[in-house]
């Protein structure tokens, strides 16, 4: 059936986005893990930085789990 096959596509699509946000989510994870051996952390820019990048990043692939959730809800109907 030609809309499971866009569904399964769509689901495909937005697991390898999730995949690819986690993994990019464990990098800013090290570089503020990096920044906080710097020291203090009420000064430190790239501690900060990390740390707003990190929960954007959070958001996001609530977001994106979200969408698959939805998708694999609609794929079985």
């Amino acid at each position: 059936m030609m809309i499971t096959t866009v569904k399964e596509e769509k689901l495909k699509m937005w697991r390898a986005n999730l995949k690819q946000l986690e993994e990019e989510l464990n990098q800013i994870m090290t570089k503020k893990g990096e920044a906080a051996r710097e020291g203090d952390l009420r000064e430190n820019a790239a501690y900060q930085m990390a740390v707003e990048d990190a929960e954007t990043w959070r958001v996001r692939i609530e977001e994106i789990k979200k969408i698959i959730e939805n998708l694999e809800k609609e794929k079985q109907k």
